[in-house]
Order: C-alpha cells, then structure tokens, then sequence
C-alpha cells in the first residue's frame, strides 16, 4: 500500500483569505489528479503568517473560517482526499481584544466537503519574532486521522521541537507525524530544523512529513525547503529552497513499517542562502505591497552597490532606478564606479549634483553658525539632501526607495536619520559590513538568477569604504575596523555578551567602551528606520526590543 502525500510549499499573502483559499484549492486538485490522497499545507496558511494583531480583530477570525469553508465546499467532490489547512479558531464568545484566551492556532482537516478533525497548537513560542501567547491560547489535545489506511498525527511548528506532542500523536495511535510550520529564516535554520526532527524521529519513532512556508512577509523570510524523516531517522527527502513547489512524499507501507520516498534537492550553502532570501524578503515586499520599481542612491560605494545588485535579481534591471547624487567631497573614481555598475546592470540610471542645494543649506544657515567650525552636521545636510531628492522621485513616480545601510552602521548609529536612512525597505539592514563584502564577492562569482554575470566592479570592493562627507573621509576614522566592530556587534547584539565578557575575550577595552555605548544612545535611530530582511537570529526588529530612554548598558 502506498499514500502520496503533497506538501504545498507556497508563498501565502497575509491577509489576502479569499486568494489564499483560492491557492489551497488549486493546489488539491492538482494533487488529487496526481495521486495524491493527503495534502499538508503550512502553518496558518488560510490567513498566512505573521498576522500581528489582526488576530485580534473577530472580523479577521470570521473571515477565515469562511475560508476555511470555501476550501472545504470546493474539494467536496475530491473524494477521499484529507485536506490539512492552518487556521486561527475563534473559540466561544468574541469580546474585546485583550481577550486572547478565545483563540487558538490551529489546523484543520477537511475530506469530502466538511472539516472532519481540528488540532490546536498546544506549545506556543514567545522569543526572538515570536508574540503567539499575545494571540493563542495554548491547545490541550491531539489529532490522529486516517488516511488511505494510515494513521496520521497532526502537530503544528513548535510542538514538533519538543517530545511530549508527538509522543501523545504516537500513544493515540498515529503510524506516521505531519508537521506543519511557518518558520522563519535565518542563515542555517533550515538544517538546524532537519535535525531536530531527526532527533524528534529518533525519540518517537515515527517517520515524518515536515511542510513549510515559503515567501516574504514584512522582515521575516520564509525559505521552504520541507522535507520528510525515515522512521531509522534518515532524510528521505528535500524540497528546494526560496521556490514555490508542490512536494510529493510516498508513504510506502511493508506490514507495520512505512518507509517515505521523495526527491531530495541538493544541500546549499550559507552564501547561497543568504542571497536568495535577501532577494525573495525585497521581491515580496515590493510585490505584495503593490510597488512596481525600486529608487536607491548609488555611490559608488559597497553598500549600495550590494542594494543595487539585489534589486536588480528581485525585480529586473528594468525595475531598477539608480541616482548617483555628487556632493564636493565625492570622489571622481566613485562617480565612474557607479556609472560602470549601472553599465553593466542595464538599470536606469541619472546623476544629480547636489552641491547647489548644499551650498544653499550653508549660505542660509551662516548666521546661524557663526564662529562654529564645520562638522558632523554639514556631514548630514549632504545626506538629507538626498533623502529629499530620491523620496521626491518616489512621490513623482511611485519608487520604493530602498534604503542601503548594513547592520554594522544601524548597530552603531553610522548612519544619517532623514537622510541616507530615508526610504520604505533597507535589504541589508540585517547584514554586517564584513558580511556585505563577502557577499558582493559571492555575487561576482555567481549569476543565480541569469540577470547578469559580475555586477559590482573590482574597485568598489577594494577601496577602503567612506560616507565621502568630508574630505579624505574614511569609516575608520570614527570606528575600530569592521572585523572587529562586526565581531562586538554579533557577540552583543546577537549573542546577549556582556561589557566584561567582550573585553574577557580579548577585545580591547577602549572598542568596547565606544562600540557598547553607540549602540545604546542610537536606539532612536533605529526605531524609526525602514523595515528590513531578517536573516540573522537576531535582527533589529521585532526580536530587539530595548528602551529608548535607558541608563542601563549590560
């Protein structure tokens, strides 16, 4: 006896029911035609995930489960056919919307037109970009099912990374574990699942079925890459990464034992990863919210030439509007680097000098600056005129413009707020400078998406990077180089390290002091900086939450 199972690796749209419905439908009937008899779909999947406080709201719960039973209407006469789609469930009465003990996440299976079983999520995380115990109330019970003779046992995401749920599925009788999840990415998360639900296999012995999400959302990515786990707790198979695919698993029974069978993709790297989801973060961005171009300033400097060949493999080089924007103190070589690149990228490309209005800003400000020597702030007047410049291109023409900082500038506050912040997406806001280098390598040496081949000229990798706001200007001048600034930034920011354990592991104490203590005082900056891709463990976003009025430096 053989099931086939069809896992619907696909890329849902938050809030978007009606077509997200529409997904699940399509996708069990093309299933169905092909023999499969159990379709998994992900985590949430009706609704797509993260919903934020829209669970909050009964209109959003109500619209669901019409969802919900538009799915099941429309696979009525799939029959025999178990149908698993993720759900929020509004239990009992609807009240106000601290009332959160009234809802649950959870899963339901449909066969034959009605929503024979629920399963409601019973371990609910509350860390890193997790709120669930804000919108969930933790589920109590399990949920075995029969499918084609063979009994399955539902668990949702985070009950498949602890014992107890699938050793409950087993005790009830389930032969084999479903598993369905939205995760987010992160640089090696996608293996680090793998073999936690090798270990879970190992303790439970149960062969499994491990269906993801995959797409975009806000900052959080979500690769795909489901996969399924022998019962002796061996890959049986792998989805490919960061791409929409319907995976087929068969479930192969031999007396009591059932083996799975599938295709397995090939294992990536790290480099390959991270390009892809940085990618797929902007593409969706830009798609779901209903922006058809990208606008970034070029300057012939690595950030943005990074930014640039990002958007160039998510949208197209025909979606892509570069602005260098020459202040006095931009270097000839800059100028000719960022025209190279846009030579070779094909984007559409325009110089506006800014001096004139950076002359104007000083002629108007003199008497206000009398006897005062010029600084830091003349610095930002350069950077502020061209924010002004490209969100005036974005309210002209409809751009999102992206913002091109690293993780390494927001952590420390190297970074212009009203200027070279400005913009409504900052791809690389989750990548540290040294990574930024080593990428725009990678990205030299592979074309991944056949758009062009060696984007980033030599020379923007080589020179020593600078804001090019004052004369002779370099980053070093005001910070330790990157590997250093870039291994304080990990170990505190992403790592929780303390002051004394920095300078225990041989840092000097003087980096510390001064890298610490920017990241404290520039946390205003970061609250109101654009929305970005979260590919570390821990991003500036929902998984940084620190006060902005604070005396405390750990």
């Amino acid at each position: 006896m053989t099931l086939k199972i069809a896992v619907a690796q696909f890329n849902f749209v938050v809030g978007d029911m009606p077509g997200n419905a529409r997904k699940i439908i399509g996708a069990a009937r093309t299933a169905y035609a092909g023999g499969a008899r159990l379709l998994l779909t992900p985590e949430l999947s009706i609704c797509a995930y993260i919903c934020e406080d829209l669970f909050l709201r009964p209109s959003f719960i109500a619209a669901c489960d019409d969802a919900v039973k538009t799915v099941a209407h429309e696979t009525a006469g799939l029959a025999g056919m178990a149908i698993v789609v993720g759900h929020p469930v509004g239990r009992g009465e609807r009240g106000r919307s601290v009332s959160v003990s009234q809802r649950t996440n959870s899963a339901s299976v449909i066969r034959d037109g009605r929503v024979i079983e629920n399963y409601a999520k019973r371990l609910l995380p509350n860390y890193q970009v997790f709120d669930e115990r804000r919108y969930f109330t933790p589920g109590q019970g399990t949920c075995v099912f029969q499918v084609e003779g063979v009994s399955v046992g539902l668990l949702i995401c985070e009950d498949a990374w602890f014992e107890e749920p699938a050793q409950l599925a087993k005790d009830a009788g389930a032969e084999l574990l479903a598993v369905i999840n939205a995760s987010p990415f992160h640089v090696g998360k996608g293996y680090e699942r793998e073999a936690m639900m090798i270990e879970r296999v190992k303790a439970v012995g149960l062969p499994l079925v491990y269906a993801h999400l995959v797409g975009g959302q806000d900052e959080v990515v979500f690769e795909g890459q489901s996969f399924a786990v022998d019962a002796d707790a061996k890959l049986a198979g792998r989805a490919p990464s960061f791409v929409e695919q319907l995976f087929f698993v068969e479930a192969r029974r031999t007396g009591d034992a059932i083996a799975l069978h599938a295709e397995t993709a090939p294992a990536r790297d790290n480099d390959a990863d991270l390009w892809d989801a940085l990618v797929l973060g902007l593409r969706d961005y830009a798609g779901k919210n209903g922006f058809k171009t990208v606008a970034l300033g070029l300057s012939g400097g690595i950030d943005s030439a990074l930014v640039l060949a990002l958007a160039v493999d998510a949208l197209g080089a025909d979606k892509v509007h570069a602005v260098m924007m020459p202040s006095p103190y931009t270097a000839g070589i800059s100028v000719e680097d960022a025209r190279e690149m846009a030579r070779r990228t094909g984007v559409h490309y325009d110089e506006i000098t800014i001096r004139p209005e950076f002359e104007s800003f000083k002629a108007s400000l003199k008497p206000l600056f009398a006897g005062k020597p010029e600084d830091s702030t003349e610095e930002n007047i350069q950077a502020r005129i061209r924010g002004i410049m490209l969100m005036a291109l974005s309210n002209k023409h409809g751009h999102l413009v992206l913002a091109c900082g690293n993780k390494s500038e927001y952590a420390v506050g190297y970074s212009t707020l009203y200027g070279d912040m400005c913009g409504g997406f900052a791809p690389i806001k989750d990548v540290l400078k040294t990574r930024v280098f080593e990428l725009a390598r990678w990205r030299n040496a592979h074309d991944p998406y056949g758009t062009v081949a060696n984007p980033i000229p030599e020379r923007i990798i080589t020179r020593p990077p600078s804001a090019e706001l004052r004369a002779g200007q370099t980053d070093q001048d005001s910070l330790p180089p990157y590997a250093v600034l870039d291994a304080i930034i990990e170990r505190y920011v992403e790592n929780d390290a303390g002051v004394a354990d920095l300078v225990a592991a041989g840092f000097r104490p003087e980096d510390v002091e001064l890298v610490t203590r920017l990241i404290k005082i520039n946390e205003y900056k970061r609250r109101q900086s654009a929305e970005g891709t979260r590919v570390s463990h821990r991003g500036f976003g929902k998984d940084w939450r620190y006060p902005m009025t604070n005396r405390f430096r750990a």
